[in-house]
């Protein structure tokens, strides 16, 4: 039976769920943001990441791109892609990878129901957006909510060149992790 208490209850939790990735961004640090003239799908570096979150909020697939080699090249600049490939070649068969959790959920088990992109600079050649995350649990730190892209322009095209993150609030980077994997 509904009660007003329990309609307001899940009210609440429905206005703490959608307000958490935008604290989340406030949170962030403050970084320059340059203002860009609307550009066509196909040069906006946010079209990327569109594309992969809608899939990813739609299957819950998260990242999955990342383990196949070929998939990789069509998300990944070239250096992060064959730094990749050099960081995998080093694993012993049937070990985990250097990445072992999915960098797009920021999770084990992606979970993401919705998504607010915000580019937070921006020129011809590179770009930086945050995506903040919205799942059906709040995280216990509301800053790992938000994953940072790197992008790269590759011709016509934009390439994911880093993705970072936290957990927790200790900050992460594949780049960093895949560099650090190759020194062991």
């Amino acid at each position: 039976m509904l009660t007003r208490r329990s309609a307001f209850a899940s009210l609440a939790y429905l206005a703490a769920a959608v307000a958490l990735p935008t604290v989340a961004l406030a949170q962030a640090p403050a970084q320059p943001t340059v203002a860009a003239p609307a550009k066509p799908a196909t040069t906006d570096p946010a079209a990327l990441l569109t594309r992969l979150y809608k899939a990813a909020a739609k299957d819950n697939a998260g990242g999955a791109f990342v383990n196949n080699a070929k998939e990789r090249g069509k998300y990944l600049s070239k250096s992060l892609a064959a730094l990749w490939t050099k960081a995998e070649a080093k694993v012993p068969q049937g070990e985990i990878g250097p990445i072992d959790f999915d960098p797009v959920s920021n999770s084990q088990d992606p979970d993401i129901k919705s998504f607010v992109i915000k580019a937070e600079s921006q020129d011809d050649a590179h770009a930086t957006l945050a995506v903040a995350l919205i799942g059906s649990q709040p995280r216990k730190v509301a800053g790992d909510s938000v994953i940072r892209y790197e992008l790269v322009r590759d011709g016509t095209s934009w390439r994911i060149d880093d993705i970072r993150g936290s957990v927790d609030g200790q900050t992460w980077s594949v780049r960093q992790m895949l560099e650090a994997s190759l020194k062991n």
